[in-house]
């Protein structure tokens, strides 16, 4: 086949005509060649493409896929509990700072008594058995 042979096939036209299975009523009819086809199939298939990677890029299932180089839901599982491991354990320090520094100052004699209740106590008496 020459190539104005091809153009011919591609500019020919078609009807396609869809109808009631039961009335044979005609429910809508198109006007095509195989040239409209061809674009029409062609810009689906780029946007579907566009509209997929727009997906996997803009948000987390990018992570769900091997092989991308952002790690696997197990390792994103495993980096939130190590930031929890070490948020807990930086409030651990800083009470055991705290406690450090409150044993410091009652060594030191440097502490207010915070105390407002005062209990009474019995004495001991020595008894000699």
């Amino acid at each position: 086949m020459d190539a104005s042979n091809r153009l011919k096939r591609l500019r020919s036209k078609y009807r396609l005509v869809i109808t009631n299975e039961d009335t044979f009523e005609e429910v809508i009819t198109f006007k095509l060649n195989r040239l409209s086809v061809y674009i029409a199939m062609s810009s689906i298939f780029v946007i579907t493409i566009i509209v997929t990677v727009s997906l996997i890029i803009f948000t987390p299932l990018k992570y769900y896929l091997p092989g991308s180089g952002y790690g696997n839901v197990k390792q994103m599982k495993a980096y939130r509990e190590l930031k929890m491991r070490t948020d807990s354990m930086q409030i651990a320090l800083d009470q055991q700072a705290r406690f450090n520094e409150d044993i410091e100052k009652v060594l030191k004699g440097k502490f207010v008594n915070k105390d407002t209740n005062k209990l009474k106590l019995p004495t001991i008496e020595n008894v000699d058995d």
